[in-house]
């Protein structure tokens, strides 16, 4: 057994100290210590081990032992024939997000796959773990702490997915949905509507368990983050899930249907990705990539249920769910590295630049695309079922057939898993459209059509945008190019992204870009830029059509029989 201690003493300072002791036979020389190189929920390379700062060794005898670092994250401590080795060490914890781990004097938030080590050669062994915290704090994980703040966890898989939020700060209320019991824990929110909160978080949840089944672990906690800030990220875990949502005072406001759509997406992958898994991840492998074709499957896929859960739950009305649809087609209209690249292609380089925007026109987003292209194959299976299966039988057959002690699914476990419920062949869908480039809008367009709604286009409120073809963020006084349409004035005109517009036809371009624009309305613009700290001018060509436009899907005003049949079976 692996025994820790975890203390988090001048908290301002932002180092949480560790202790540990790891047990091994007297003849082995060498101990090998492992930190993971990255966490599940984020499929690229996270680098730990630069927060790990002063790591010492020590034997029984508390004398010093020798070690060196053989990797970027591998100590390897000379034991010495000692069968007792304690290590100690400092971890730097200063980012706070739903995946990170974060300490100041008012809360210890812990994601253990991020700061505590494993034997390389037992990873099985089970671990001890201590808490040392102010008295007043609580603990709100699924771990089941004791009352001296201490829990034994099976083996450092389990550890490494069971975050803990410490603080006096917890508030907390639990429902339950066919003998599971679910807690939701706010940390630093203020004034929570519990009964509203209650009835919809039962609602989606109960959906979702009477489509599988039932429900993968007997307990599962919502650690919900309530930063004062601009903030939204969830990360999945075993039996539980961190969201990170600000700012807090609109939680309950405008951002609440943000709050119940993360928390609906990180429930469904309680299923897809924590026990349904693909087979490069069957286990996980803590220390190098872990690559796959997958994630239009475990991201994109959850991203389309998470949402439609809110739906066929009657948390969300229709609109509301037309909203957030829509807001995913946007996404995938304005990026013309649709054109580049697969979506398959596009989930084995999330480990190269996947969460970051990256260069431009050169990729597609697992989850955007993931969602579109399951909107369309739930619309296939429901035309050749006569609206009998959909996706979520999909999952559930993967999830039985794949989950939990099982090698895992491949991407072709997925084809035959669709052909096998509609009985029609989905080669073409998987040649063209998930290991292929080609543009699938009329396929969207299709799907739309069967359930009676349609995509309707208006240019962008934006003149920069509409117009001129550019996306910008005002950044102090300027206004920064961050997207430009491709064949656009912007374009042609010589603009380039990273362009800092300063002013339009000789006046500044304060306080706003849009409205000078406007005010030489169907005239040619020269704009004033500045380039890498060079002073640049460059002539503009207005022309008569636009270029970014807004896409939102809406219920068609008449529809027929059948599409309110489809519309309703889909929908319920």
């Amino acid at each position: 057994m692996v025994r820790y201690q975890v203390r988090c003493e001048q908290a301002q300072q932002r180092y949480i100290q560790f202790s540990a002791i790891f047990e091994q036979a007297a003849d082995l020389e060498l101990l090998q210590l492992e930190l993971p190189s990255w966490r599940p929920g984020r499929y690229e390379i996270g680098n730990f081990a630069k927060n790990i700062k002063g790591f010492k060794a020590f034997g029984a005898d508390k004398q010093p032992l020798p070690f060196e670092k053989t990797t970027k994250d591998t100590w390897q401590i000379a034991t010495s024939g000692q069968t007792q080795i304690t290590i100690t060490y400092h971890y730097y914890a200063a980012e706070l997000n739903a995946g990170s781990t974060f300490l100041d004097p008012q809360q210890l938030y812990i994601n253990p796959v991020n700061c505590f080590f494993y034997d390389a050669h037992r990873t099985e062994q089970p671990y001890h773990l201590q808490l040392h915290i102010p008295d007043e704090w609580q603990i709100a994980s699924a771990l089941h702490f004791d009352e001296n703040q201490t829990v034994e966890i099976a083996n450092f898989d389990r550890l490494a997915d069971s975050p803990l939020i410490c603080s006096a700060a917890i508030e907390r209320r639990s429902y339950e949905i066919k003998g599971t019991t679910f807690h939701i824990c706010f940390n630093r929110q203020h004034m929570i509507p519990w009964e509203r909160v209650l009835h919809d978080f039962s609602r989606f949840t109960e959906r979702q368990i009477q489509d599988f089944g039932e429900f993968p672990s007997a307990e599962y906690t919502f650690l919900i983050q309530a930063l004062p800030y601009a903030a939204y990220h969830g990360v999945e875990h075993l039996d539980s899930t961190v969201i990170a949502l600000g700012p807090s005072c609109d939680i309950f406001g405008s951002l609440y249907t943000e709050l119940l759509g993360v928390s609906s997406h990180e429930l469904y992958h309680a299923w897809n990705i924590k026990a349904l898994r693909p087979a490069e991840m069957q286990p996980y492998n803590f220390k190098r990539e872990n690559y796959a074709l997958t994630g239009l499957i475990y991201e994109g896929i959850t991203t389309y249920m998470g949402d439609l859960y809110l739906l066929k739950s009657g948390v969300f009305s229709l609109a509301q769910y037309l909203k957030e649809l829509s807001k995913q087609v946007q996404k995938h209209l304005d990026n013309p590295g649709r054109f580049s690249m697969s979506v398959a292609t596009a989930s084995f380089d999330t480990w190269l630049d996947g969460y970051v925007p990256g260069a431009p026109g050169r990729k597609v987003s697992i989850y955007t695309e993931g969602c579109l292209l399951a909107f369309y194959v739930d619309y296939r299976l429901r035309k050749a079922t006569n609206h009998k299966i959909g996706m979520e039988q999909v999952i559930k057959n993967l999830y039985y057939n794949f989950g939990a002690n099982t090698n895992g699914y491949t991407i072709d476990d997925y084809q035959s898993t669709l052909e096998n419920l509609s009985g029609e062949s989905f080669s073409d869908f998987f040649k063209d459209y998930v290991s292929g480039t080609a543009a699938y809008e009329a396929l969207i367009q299709e799907a739309l059509d069967f359930f009676g709604l349609e995509l309707q286009q208006t240019p962008s409120k934006s003149y920069a945008e509409a117009r001129l073809g550019i996306k910008v963020s005002l950044v102090g006084k300027d206004w920064q190019i961050l997207n430009i349409y491709p064949g656009s004035p912007a374009d042609t005109g010589g603009l380039a992204i990273g362009d800092l517009i300063l002013g339009v036809n000789g006046m500044r371009a304060l306080p706003s870009l849009d409205n000078w624009l406007a005010f030489y309305e169907n005239q040619n613009k020269t704009l004033s830029l500045e380039r890498n700290g060079q002073l640049l001018e460059r002539f503009i060509p207005e022309v008569d059509r636009h270029f970014y436009v807004s896409h939102a899907v809406i219920a068609t005003t008449e529809s027929s029989a059948a599409q309110q049949k489809a519309l309703m079976s889909w929908s319920r």
